[in-house]
C-alpha cells in the first residue's frame, strides 16, 4: 500500500490534538493490569525496566505499555499477552501511526528537561524561528557536514541546540574529545575545532556527555547526527538546508 506521507503527518497532528479528549473516557488502566503487567515486567527484571505509562488505545481491549528503555509494547486487558510494533489506523489517506505520537510526546518531555546550559547552542543574531536538538559526535563525517552549514541555518533563523552522543559511549574515540569540548571555557570555539579535525587539549570535568549518550539511547538513536524536531521527530542523518526549512516550515 502507498502511503501518502503528508497526509500522514497532518491526520498525526490531528490525532495529537483530539487524543485527550477521545481517550478521556477510558484513559485508566484496570488495576488488575497494571499490577500483573508490573509483577512481569518490573519485578522478573530486577527493576532494571521500568513502565513509563499504561494508558488505553482505541482498541478498547488493548492498551499501551511504554518503558523506562523507550520501547513501546501492547497489552491485551488479561495481561497474558503482550506484544512489540507499531500500531496503525487505517484512513482514506492512507495509514496513520498511532504509535508515533506517543514517541514524540515522551521524546518533547525529555528533551525539555535536559538544561539548557547543558547543550551548546548556536543561536541566530535574528529572529528565531524554530529550534533544531542535535546529538553529534565530533569525528562524524556527516555531523561535520551539518556543522559546516551552521552559518547557512542560523541565517534561515534556525536555533540549533547540541548534545553529546559520543557513538559507542565511553569505548568511543571521540569520547575524550566530548568531553573536552564540553568541558571547556569556550565551547563553541572548542566545538568548531573539533570538527574540523583539530587536535584539543585535554580537559576533564563533570561534563553530561555520559548522561546525553544515555538519552540519546532511550530515544533510539544508533546514529549520528540525530536530529530532534521541536513536534518531537526523531529524524537520523545530515538533511540539507532547504530541506530543513521546508521540514520546519521557517518562512
Amino acid at each position: 500500500m502507498k502511503i501518502n506521507i503528508k497526509s500522514v503527518m497532518a491526520l498525526c497532528s490531528l490525532f495529537l490534538t483530539l487524543m485527550p479528549i477521545s481517550l478521556a473516557q477510558n484513559s485508566a488502566a484496570p488495576q488488575s493490569l497494571r499490577e500483573k503487567l508490573v509483577q512481569a515486567i518490573e519485578f522478573a527484571s530486577q527493576n532494571q525496566l521500568q513502565i513509563i505509562s499504561l494508558k488505553a488505545t482505541p482498541l478498547s481491549t488493548i492498551y499501551e505499555v511504554e518503558l523506562s528503555t523507550g520501547e513501546i509494547l501492547y497489552s491485551d486487558i488479561s495481561g497474558d499477552y503482550l506484544f512489540a510494533g507499531d500500531m496503525y489506523q487505517t484512513t482514506g489517506s492512507g495509514l496513520l501511526n498511532l504509535s508515533t505520537g506517543t514517541r514524540q510526546i515522551r521524546t518533547q518531555q525529555k528533551i525539555a528537561a535536559i538544561p539548557e546550559d547543558e547543550m551548546i547552542i548556536f543561536t541566530p543574531e535574528s529572529e528565531i524561528k524554530a529550534t533544531l536538538t542535535v546529538f553529534t559526535d565530533v569525528d562524524c563525517t556527516y555531523c561535520r557536514a551539518l556543522h559546516r552549514d551552521m552559518a547557512t541555518i542560523l541565517d534561515k533563523g534556525i536555533q540549533v541546540r547540541y548534545l553529546a552522543y559520543p557513538r559507542g559511549g565511553e569505548n568511543a574515540e571521540s569520547y575524550e574529545k566530548m568531553i573536552s569540548v564540553w568541558c571547556s571555557d569556550d565551547r563553541h570555539k572548542t566545538l568548531t575545532q573539533a570538527k574540523n579535525g583539530q587536535n584539543l587539549p585535554e580537559r576533564d570535568c563533570e561534563s553530561p556527555v555520559l548522561a546525553h549518550y544515555s538519552l540519546g539511547n532511550e530515544l533510539g538513536i544508533s546514529g549520528t547526527p540525530a536530529l530532534v524536531f521541536p513536534d518531537g521527530r526523531l529524524i537520523p542523518g545530515y538533511v540539507e538546508v532547504d530541506r530543513l526549512v521546508t521540514m520546519l516550515q521557517v518562512d
